[in-house]
This record gives structure tokens, C-alpha cells and sequence, in this order.
């Protein structure tokens, strides 16, 4: 388990693991992963009794947000075949997708667990015959909660 420590870890050494249908964690390397966070929603309150001005604010729902994630094409069929499934009505295709920060030694130091991950977009890479870019494939998962924890 990694401490914390007086500066920032790195943003480049991270984990992305998912458990499949099957219950099996399955790891992927991917390039890039963003758009892990969560809002809460406030809804303002006054009665017309109230002595102030000044509505109250109550807490209600919380909502994770979508989540991106980048990756070289490789030749593996996986994302897609996790999108199809759910595009194809599949209910019981819905996963848990763990991002763990490591850190430079590669220990893990923090992990994001995304609860009830489940394909809303896939896109395919652009091409271009004068390009020298790699060609990266982009999956945007809905999330319904997203949990932090150290590792």
C-alpha cells in the first residue's frame, strides 16, 4: 500500500480492470481514462413562514459521471463485443470497471470503482492516409456510482 506523501503521484501509471459476465476481472491497458466524478444535486428550499430571506438547501440524488476511456486498436474484439451486447438489449452485461493509480514503483495508491458500468458510445478510430498518429478506439461507459477508496 502506497502513503501519502508530500507531492502529487503521477498521472501516466494506472490500472483498468472490469469483471466480466462470467465474474472473471479481466485487465486492459488503455491510454487514457476521464470523466471519473460524481455531482450532487441541491434543491432550495423556503417556507413562507421562514424569518430570512433565504431559501435552505437540501441534499437529494447523487449522479456519477460518464466515463472515457482511450486505447490503441490492439485487434481485440472485447469493447466492442461488451457494446454490441448492450446495444442488443443484453440486461445482465452491466460491470463493476475498477481505475487504480499506481504509483511510480507501480504499488497501488488510490482506485476509482465504477458500479454498474455500462456502454452508452463506442467510436472507432479516425484515418488518414498522410497521418503517422496511432489509430485509437474510444468507449464511453454510463456509470450508475462511482466510489473512491486508498488502495
Amino acid at each position: 500500500m502506497a502513503r501519502p506523501k508530500n507531492y502529487p503521484y503521477s498521472q501516466f501509471n494506472f490500472l483498468v480492470e472490469w469483471d466480466n459476465i462470467k465474474g472473471e476481472t479481466k485487465d486492459a491497458g488503455f491510454q487514457e481514462v476521464s470523466g471519473l466524478g460524481l455531482e450532487i444535486n441541491v434543491t432550495e428550499y423556503r417556507a413562507g413562514n421562514q424569518k430570512t430571506n433565504e431559501p435552505i438547501k437540501v441534499t437529494t440524488t447523487a449522479k456519477a459521471s460518464d466515463a472515457t476511456f482511450k486505447r490503441g486498436v490492439i485487434g481485440a474484439q472485447d469493447l466492442y463485443e461488451w457494446t454490441d451486447a448492450v446495444r442488443n438489449g443484453s440486461q445482465e452485461d452491466i460491470r463493476k470497471v475498477t481505475v487504480t493509480l499506481l504509483s511510480e514503483s507501480r504499488e497501488p495508491v488510490m482506485r476509482w470503482k465504477l458500479l454498474g458500468a455500462r456502454p452508452i458510445k463506442y467510436t472507432a478510430p479516425s484515418f488518414n492516409g498522410k497521418g503517422t498518429d496511432l489509430a485509437i478506439e474510444e468507449l464511453t461507459l454510463s456509470v450508475e456510482r462511482i466510489e473512491q477508496e486508498a488502495a
